[in-house]
């Protein structure tokens, strides 16, 4: 993988540090969300990279945010995903297994793994509850150090994606894009177009200050560089498909014509196989190499 951009976000509030890290494959971003006054730590959607022309799985992302981690003698309490990647496979489970933290997600996901087995053909793949060590319900309250997290249901993009809401920062993952871009497609099983229009309206009641860290970027015209960062108030005011005065049924009419018009991610068939075990591979077979299974003509 190239190397990608990296830099960290400041609360002006008492809020989190926020360790932005881009990986550059799949447009990806990844977060480090630390309290300052504790050094307890979340890891918010970590990518397993992944080589599709040969199957091939590295941990070089992961181990860069390790090296983070280390670097500022933080402990690691959670391995946070928000929903199960179509463009990345997650690293959740190497790193809960090299931290010991627990890696959690919502659990709605137990509706998208349903979804999926159909899709697969393997009715009796993916016991979510037994791949992950902990489904988060919304509304739920826990914490990073002494910084309070909340669970936000963000179904839309998927049935059963969450954000996480940490004081001054909100991980909003694939809901918004970044503010000069726009929102997320809302077309994969299980999607919604008007869900992730009642999403978003209720991410942008949040505070105004509030930063809100997105799930992926792909650049802009006007950009030089990956971006994730945006406020509340940017959004509200210059979001071009949710801000200012858009109503419902224009946001519902515009996302569903570009929603037609996008392809598949060229990862999906093999992340979704891998997220939907929590970050695990296929089970090895006799000769101890694991497979992934493509169901052809299907999509």
């Amino acid at each position: 993988m190239s190397v990608g951009q990296e830099f960290t976000s400041h609360s002006s509030s008492g809020g989190p540090l926020v360790h932005c890290l881009y990986e550059p494959d799949t447009g990806s971003w990844q977060y480090i969300c630390a309290d300052p006054a504790t050094g307890k730590c979340a890891i918010i959607d970590p990518v397993l990279d992944f080589d599709p022309a040969h199957a091939r799985t590295s941990t070089e992302s992961a181990e860069k945010l390790l090296g983070i981690v280390k670097q500022h003698g933080y402990d690691v309490q959670w391995i946070l995903d928000t929903h199960p990647h179509a463009d990345h496979l997650t690293a959740g489970r190497w790193l809960a297994d090299c931290t010991g933290a627990p890696h959690v997600i919502g659990e709605k996901v137990t509706e998208i793994a349903k979804l999926w087995r159909d899709y697969y053909h393997l009715p009796d793949a993916f016991p979510v509850a037994d791949d992950f060590d902990r489904l988060l319900p919304e509304g739920i309250d826990f914490s990073i150090g002494e910084l309070g997290v909340k669970v936000l249901l963000s179904a839309g993009h998927t049935l059963g994606s969450v954000s996480y809401v940490v004081d001054d920062a909100a991980f909003v993952h694939d809901a918004l894009m970044h503010v000069d871009v726009g929102t997320a497609r809302a077309d994969f099983p299980g999607g919604s177009t008007g869900e992730i229009w009642d999403l978003i309206q209720e991410i942008l009641s949040l505070p105004e200050n509030t930063r809100l860290f997105i799930g992926h970027d792909y650049g802009a015209d006007k950009r030089e560089r990956p971006a994730c960062e945006a406020t509340v108030a940017q959004h509200r005011t210059d979001n071009p498909h949710v801000g200012g005065n858009q109503s419902k049924e224009a946001f519902i009419k515009l996302r569903e014509e570009r929603d037609a018009t996008l392809g598949l991610p060229d990862r999906v068939l093999f992340a979704l196989q891998v997220n939907l075990r929590g970050g695990r591979l296929p089970p090895a077979e006799a000769d101890g190499n694991s497979y992934f299974k493509i169901p052809a003509n299907k999509f």
